[in-house]
């Protein structure tokens, strides 16, 4: 009998719809981060849209300062980077509830709204702070490395948290300077409209990819096959004749 193995059906289809948020362990950074967002006002974002009322519907202001705030913790700062990870990592698929904005509308959002977005993404950082948190991610909420402790915080100094402030928007202004940097660098190498990791057409799909598959295995064999052949021949031809050594025997 041969091995068993754990049951694996890639396109099996799941019989109920999923919860991105039970595919996360508890107290994962999104759920902090989505939690505190939606405590936000808003609506300076919001108004901008108002009256735009032609074209496509836009994507949610609070979804894209989500998936913003949470990649720029994280240390993802390059929108094609975050486009990618919406698409593949659990946390940003949550944060974006399913939506999957192209780099594109990612950049365009924050340089459209640069201002607002900094003010906003202050706020959660300081909101985490006042929580007791020493660190959101990459981001060190003290700058006095002070341990988690909610009642250390509240005793600080105004002074000392006008200063820490300062330094929080500081390292927000160095962190959108870093993205739009890495944005312009990435367009200039790949084009206004290239994500940088697309497959070719004849590959992008199933129908064709599997042919191209089907080629590319029967031309790997052919060649191993030539290959092997052009080692036995020049095996052949290294070994001396079967009767050499005898013909020396007999002189």
């Amino acid at each position: 009998m041969g091995k068993v193995y754990r049951d694996y059906e890639p396109d099996q289809l799941l019989l109920l719809p999923p919860s991105l948020r039970d595919w996360l362990p508890e107290g994962h950074l999104a759920f902090f981060i989505s939690d505190t967002v939606d405590q936000l006002d808003i609506s300076a974002t919001q108004n901008q849209y108002e009256e735009e009322l032609r074209g496509y519907p836009p994507y949610h202001p609070r979804m894209m300062l989500k998936i913003l705030v949470y990649s720029y913790c994280v240390g993802v700062r390059s929108s094609r980077k975050i486009a990618r990870r919406v698409e593949e990592d659990v946390a940003f698929r949550f944060l974006s509830g399913g939506n999957m904005p192209k780099f594109r509308s990612i950049a365009e959002f924050r340089q459209r709204h640069l201002k607002t977005f900094k003010k906003l993404f202050l706020q959660v950082l300081l909101m985490c702070r006042e929580n007791g948190l020493v660190k959101l991610g990459h981001v060190a909420l003290d700058g006095t490395k002070v341990k988690a402790n909610a009642s250390k915080h509240k005793a600080m100094s105004y002074g000392r948290m006008k200063t820490e402030e300062e330094r929080l928007a500081r390292e927000i202004d160095e962190m959108v300077r870093e993205a739009a940097k890495i944005d312009e660098t990435e367009d200039r190498r790949l084009g206004p409209d290239k994500r940088g990791d697309e497959l070719p057409e004849e590959l992008a799909h199933r129908e064709t990819r599997l042919k191209k598959i089907r080629e590319a295995k029967e031309a790997l064999e052919k060649r191993a096959k030539v290959e092997a052949e052009a080692k036995r021949e020049h095996t052949d031809d290294d070994e001396p004749p079967k009767d050499a050594g005898r013909s020396r025997a007999t002189r």
